[in-house]
């Protein structure tokens, strides 16, 4: 099995980027899933794109801070409800699923979707930010098996699509 995700990134990062487990950069997850096969990511991204091209560009906004996991132990900043993100989401979590592909938190997909950025430290988003939709990815969980890392397998970005 491979662990995956496809995230909108609120950071700027690169393609290829790897970067250490506990050290995220800011991003609201899109869909997190479980693949049978290493050419399933490559299937993946090529069924994502297009979906992701179309939400690029979205403007979103911060809006009120809350807690999410076990005992409320994850600070978070949720994102306001916005049509375009909850598309890509529902496309996505279809798109996965065509290819196979296991949701990994069904309660928290299509209308349990509640999309946010969790805080790193002193890192975080405020209530009221702005935020343009303009780095989606599909990461990685355990390149090689190695699952203290992470690595950007494809970058969407404004910049490509522009």
């Amino acid at each position: 099995m491979r662990n995956l995700i496809l995230v909108a990134f609120v950071e700027p990062v690169t393609d290829g980027l790897v970067f250490p487990r506990p050290h995220w950069p800011l991003h609201v997850t899109l869909v997190r899933f479980d693949v049978d096969s290493d050419g399933a990511a490559e299937q993946v991204a090529a069924v994502a794109a297009p979906h992701a091209g179309v939400a690029l560009g979205a403007n979103l906004t911060v809006g009120e801070d809350a807690r999410f996991g076990r005992n409320g132990s994850v600070p978070v900043s949720l994102i306001q409800p916005h049509a375009d993100l909850q598309a890509l989401h529902q496309q996505l979590v279809e798109a996965v699923e065509s290819l196979g592909g296991k949701v990994l938190t069904p309660a928290h997909t299509m209308s349990g979707y509640r999309p946010h950025v969790s805080h790193h430290g002193d890192k975080r988003l405020n209530p009221g930010d702005a935020v343009v939709l303009d780095r989606i990815a599909l990461v990685d969980m355990a390149p090689d098996g190695d699952r203290t890392v992470r690595r950007i397998l494809k970058l969407w970005s404004r910049e490509e699509t522009a």
